[in-house]
């Protein structure tokens, strides 16, 4: 009989170490038995109301969304403010891969800001997207292989607005630009763009990030005569040069001013009164059609506003980066990555998205110009669509500076 319970107990152990061994390896797909996003983001300056608590409900919608699990453990979110410094950001980024163990680091606008952080994300062999950092050098000289863009560049809201300004008659530009690697960034391809449509760059001028006074910088571009004044900026400078472009009678004068990047918020700040007639491209548009409408209602309940392609474009990230994981069966960051890259991307975010090998996701862009008051029906309804951009089209072939583009 003893010797019964004995046979019975060593087939019992021979038959359960397989399977505590497929247990293991199932434990290991998922480092520290959690996937952790870290939203790093501008939660009280000038850009929070483009980012900031509205990234970070985007965020939590697509986890929510996803069931709040991922190959049976738990996604949790966690946030921090930049203060817009690439210095702070770095030193928190270093903190969340090194010792919270954060898996993805999402959002993180200013272009300056966002390169620090690439350069952390980079020596931690850890994955970042970014959605508010344009500058197209992101995804050129400093690309890499854990750094992916999600949203937009530089080049191709250069594309998209530029372009057609200039085959609108608007061939002589004069740049007010801000003083940091994404205004920088911004003029330099706009620039590119204008020359190529056979219209001519007279000259910029470079002002601080959120200066609290661009009159005199309002006024050289006034005094150049150029027929468009190309707004290098985001918030909050873009906002503030088109409603002291108004004040300075540069609408009246015979000028234009050209918004290269142009959020629905900083519309919505403006008024159409001021803002009515500017032309701009962007990646998303809340009123396009049904799926757009269905998934911005959802935001606005939780924040009070419509979102903008920064914060619908964390959602979708977050969405694919999720489903990029259940495919890979690990969180592993260079196989997640490669994931995302065999995957295509269309949601009511992108269409006609992919992952390129430079890591920028190429989709198509609208180029859409602001409403006159009497012609919105209903509110944040801001924009007409006039075109659609094709993605190859907008962003361009990849740069041979990257080094992980094949020749």
């Amino acid at each position: 009989m003893r010797k019964r319970n004995f046979l019975a107990l060593w087939l019992t152990t021979l038959l359960a170490a397989p399977l505590g061994a497929a247990d293991a390896v199932q434990a290991q797909q998922i480092s520290d038995n959690v996937v952790k996003i870290g939203v790093l983001t501008d939660l009280s300056g000038p850009a929070a109301s483009a980012t900031g608590p509205g990234s970070l409900a985007a965020a939590q919608m697509a986890v929510d969304d996803f069931g709040g699990k991922v190959l049976g453990k738990p996604v949790t979110l966690i946030s921090a403010d930049t203060q817009n410094k690439p210095d702070i950001a770095a030193g928190i980024a270093r903190q969340w891969y090194d010792v919270d163990q954060v898996d993805l680091i999402v959002d993180v606008p200013v272009s300056a800001v966002g390169l620090a952080v690439q350069n952390v994300a980079n020596d931690r062999k850890k994955l970042l997207i970014v959605h508010s950092t344009g500058t197209a050098d992101f995804h050129g000289k400093f690309c890499s292989p854990y750094a992916i863009q999600w949203v937009f560049d530089t080049h191709a809201l250069a594309v998209g607005t530029a372009q057609a300004v200039v085959k609108r008659g608007g061939d002589s530009w004069f740049f007010l630009t801000a003083d940091y690697a994404f205004g920088h960034s911004l003029e330099r391809d706009a620039s590119q763009v204008i020359t190529q449509n056979g219209g001519k760059v007279l000259g910029s001028v470079a002002h601080p990030f959120a200066t609290p006074d661009l009159s005199s910088f309002i006024l050289q571009a006034q005094a150049s005569k150029a027929k468009i004044i190309g707004i290098a900026s985001g918030p909050p400078d873009n906002v503030n040069a088109v409603k002291l472009g108004g004040e300075f009678g540069i609408f009246q004068g015979g000028q234009q001013m050209a918004g290269l990047l142009m959020l629905i918020t900083d519309i919505h700040a403006l008024g159409l009164k001021a803002a009515q007639g500017l032309l701009l491209t962007t990646s998303f548009y809340w009123d396009s059609d049904d799926k757009t409408r269905e998934w911005s209602k959802r935001f606005f309940e939780k924040v009070n506003h419509m979102p903008t392609m920064w914060q619908a474009g964390v959602y979708s990230s977050v969405i694919h980066y999720l489903k990029a994981i259940e495919a890979a069966g690990t969180d592993d960051p260079l196989k997640v990555a490669a994931k995302l890259r065999e995957m295509p991307i269309e949601d009511f975010f992108a269409h006609n998205g992919r992952l390129r090998e430079d890591g920028l996701m190429v989709h198509d862009l609208m180029l859409v110009q602001v409403k006159k008051p009497d012609d919105s029906k209903y509110p944040w309804d801001y924009y007409q669509i006039l075109t659609r951009i094709p993605g190859d089209q907008a962003f361009g072939p990849p740069s041979p500076a990257c080094p992980l583009v094949k020749g």
